[in-house]
């Protein structure tokens, strides 16, 4: 029998302690550090783990990588020169941190993420090797928290005490721990909203406090109110709000009217959406003696009521536009002034803020007037009626399907102003076009709602001429008024609506993908490629693949946002443009007509500096608008989706990556995942060049844009996921 060896037992390294006590003297390199407080920071206080520091503490200074400050404490020699940025996490935990040091984003895998997450503003190093030909770095730390509030469902843990929340963001690659006396006596299984409070050195995951109950997951209105606490957004006005604006005056006055033009005699009317309940423009139309037509548009004066240092004004700049989801609108005013006092709504006078023009047939200015002004709207037209004037040609109303039942002067006044108005916007549009501007039609997807909100059916919003004709002579209000700023001498600080021309990177990788359909772009210069990328829009048209390459062609584009440093708008072919005709739901808009006015009344140029803040955080907000709209649609169209489980559906192959095929549904737009585990006929790899995927055995492609037929495999209204599984290509 053998013996057992005496003697003690072989000491367990730590593992990696080189880069464990360089990560920790590189983040604290303006702190020195002796081998106890390093041990602290590591979570061991045993002799043996300290012995192993302090020989490893000295290896490193014999390599020249750390030095002794002082007696045993110890700095990072940082050879290394560090960046800012911000960080792009993907939903596998690795991530991108976008600098504006480098041409392309900086790698940054999972194990160097160092407790950053999604949106944060941080700081990073890049190592001198590439990974895969890609700059790699790693994070070292959090300047700025993008968010400190997440959305997700807690998991209560009854005998332990505590409770986690899982996140609904594919991004937040942790659990949340929540103490049980910081649960806001939620329930388990309940979708709630947490604020991050803290996140020890030591922890694995993050704390947090419930700060808001939001209902059961899969209950319609906590999903919808889910979206809108996931970005920040209100769902609700404070009550102070709503009695601050309850009690605002709200009259015409005889001693207001006499400070404004009084255009209540003109032909004036409001072309809207049928559903639309705010009308914040109006169009006002007449001859001149001279053969002039003089055009008004006229724009809610919500400053009048909405003033500075009010904490009505301050609600609003928080919101700083109104948020459109599938069944609501979040509005940025109370319904006192968005729905009732700024709302033009006909056979009503209202204040307003107008751009009056003077032009002949070929849409030339003649003259032009901005002011503050009251009218009285005629006349109510939905785009529906409109358009049916414009397609009739003809001056009889009746001829019109009337949604509205409401017309109050003279029938063939007031078609004939829409007709001649449709043809100056086709002329203006003409003009647009010819200088360079790129004609973004997107189709829009709206929902049919029953009483509870559940979508009965998909239908498309598409633009017509009546709706151009409203948005040209908006257009022309917005150009106008921010050239007659702008071309001020001395310069005077205006707040500009811009968009940067494209990057040409972008638009390379658009030419790589459409190519795969035949469609060619010219990139030789700024008109060349505006004038390809409209035959482009307009080639799609109708074509299976339009939704995926109109989608494509406006993400290759620059994001359009709030300046005070104008550099013009490229999309719209504008040197000068603001955003002036819709102050109910833009707080941009209601900055431009204060400054507007300030400058007719002779004032001078305010603070830039203010301004800019203001534009930073209006774009910013548009931004999460955005994002909430888009996710509220995604969830109307998984919800769609849960009716039609035993249905085959046409769809375009709208996306392949290496881990599935993603396609979109021809006939509502529903777009969904198909895992390549799913696709089980053969064994499919990722062909990047192809933008396809092709089976080892069958050599079968499913390739970007390709019909195929699926049917739906799993819906999940809370993950916003929607799976199918591949029936095979669409052969009819």
């Amino acid at each position: 029998m053998s013996k057992k060896r005496k003697g003690k037992s072989r000491r367990k390294g730590i593992s990696n302690l080189t880069n464990i006590i360089l990560s920790i003297l590189k983040k604290e390199r303006n702190q020195a550090l002796n081998y106890k407080q390093i041990a602290a920071k590591l979570g061991v206080n045993d002799a043996s783990s300290r012995n192993q520091i302090i020989k490893k503490l000295r290896d490193l200074q014999g390599k020249q990588e750390i030095e002794e400050v002082e007696r045993g404490k110890y700095k990072a020699i940082i050879s290394t020169e560090y960046y800012t940025g911000i960080l792009d996490l993907a939903a596998k935990g690795n991530g991108y941190v976008i600098c504006d040091e480098f041409d392309d984003d900086v790698f940054i895998a999972s194990n160097n993420i160092n407790k950053a997450l999604d949106g944060d503003e941080v700081e990073f190093y890049v190592y001198k090797r590439r990974k895969r030909g890609k700059l790699e770095g790693e994070i070292t730390d959090i300047i700025k928290r993008q968010k400190s509030e997440y959305v997700g469902v807690i998991q209560i843990q009854d005998k332990k005490n505590f409770a986690f929340v899982i996140a609904d963001s594919n991004k937040m690659y942790k659990d949340i721990f929540i103490p049980i006396n910081k649960t806001f006596k939620a329930e388990d299984g309940d979708k709630v909203l947490v604020k991050l409070e803290d996140w020890p050195e030591k922890a694995d995951s993050p704390y947090g406090k419930v700060i808001q109950v939001l209902g059961k997951p899969g209950d319609h209105n906590t999903e919808i109110h889910a979206i809108l606490a996931e970005y920040g957004l209100p769902h609700e006005f404070p009550y102070e709000i709503e009695e601050f604006a309850n009690k605002l005056d709200t009259s015409i006055t005889k001693e207001e009217i006499a400070k404004r033009r009084d255009m209540r005699k003109d032909l004036t009317f409001t072309i809207d959406p049928k559903d639309a309940k705010d009308f914040d423009d109006a169009l006002s139309f007449k001859i001149l003696d001279n053969g002039l037509y003089e055009i008004g548009i006229h724009i809610a004066d919500v400053s009048h009521y909405l003033q500075e240092g009010t904490i009505l004004d301050d609600e609003a700049f928080e919101r700083a536009t109104s948020v459109y989801l599938v069944d609501r609108v979040v509005p940025m005013l109370p319904e006192v002034l968005s729905n009732n006092a700024c709302s033009l709504r006909p056979h009503e006078e209202k204040y307003t803020f107008s751009a009056v023009f003077q032009m002949n047939d070929k849409c030339e200015i003649k003259n032009e007037w901005f002011g503050r002004t009251v009218t009285y709207s005629d006349a109510r037209f939905a785009y529906e009626e409109a358009q049916a004037i414009i397609e009739s040609k003809t001056n009889d109303i009746p001829a019109a399907v009337s949604l509205t039942g409401k017309i109050y002067k003279t029938d063939q006044a007031i078609a004939d102003a829409i007709l001649k108005m449709d043809e100056l916007a086709k002329t203006m549009r003409r003009k647009r076009m010819s200088s360079g501007a790129i004609s973004f039609d997107k189709v829009e997807v709206k929902f049919n709602l029953d009483k509870d909100n559940n979508p009965e059916g998909v239908f498309f919003k598409t633009s017509k001429d009546a709706n151009k004709l409203i948005e040209e002579f908006m257009l022309l209000a917005n150009r106008k008024v921010s050239e007659f700023i702008g071309k001020q001498s001395p310069k005077k600080t205006f707040v500009y609506r811009v968009h940067d021309e494209p990057d040409d990177s972008k638009l390379v990788s658009l030419q790589g993908i459409v190519s795969k359909f035949g469609y060619k772009l010219n990139f030789k210069d700024r008109k060349t490629t505006s004038a390809s990328l409209n035959n482009l829009l307009k080639e799609v048209n109708g074509k299976k693949e339009q939704n995926l390459v109109d989608t494509l062609a406006i993400r290759s584009m620059s994001k359009a946002e709030y300046t005070t440093h104008n550099i013009g708008h490229y999309g719209l072919a504008f040197d000068y443009y603001s955003h002036f005709t819709s102050p109910i739901r833009r707080y941009p808009d209601v900055m431009a007509h204060r400054l507007l006015q300030h400058y007719l009344d002779g004032g001078k140029s305010v603070n830039e500096d203010v301004y800019e803040d203001k534009c930073n955080h209006s774009s910013n907000m548009e931004n999460l608008a955005t994002k909430a709209e888009r996710d509220s649609i995604k969830y109307m169209q998984i919800k769609f989706m849960e009716d039609h489980k035993d249905q085959e559906f046409v769809g375009v192959i709208s996306g392949v990556t290496d881990w599935g095929i993603y396609v979109e549904i021809i006939s509502n737009k529903c777009e969904g995942m198909v895992s390549v585990r799913d696709m089980k006929d053969d064994h499919y790899a990722f062909d990047q060049d192809q933008y396809a995927m092709v089976g080892r055995n069958t050599k079968t492609i499913y390739q970007l844009g390709d019909e195929v037929i699926v049917k739906v495999k799993n819906t999940d209204l809370v993950k916003k996921h929607l799976d199918f599984n591949l029936i095979g290509k669409n052969e009819s």
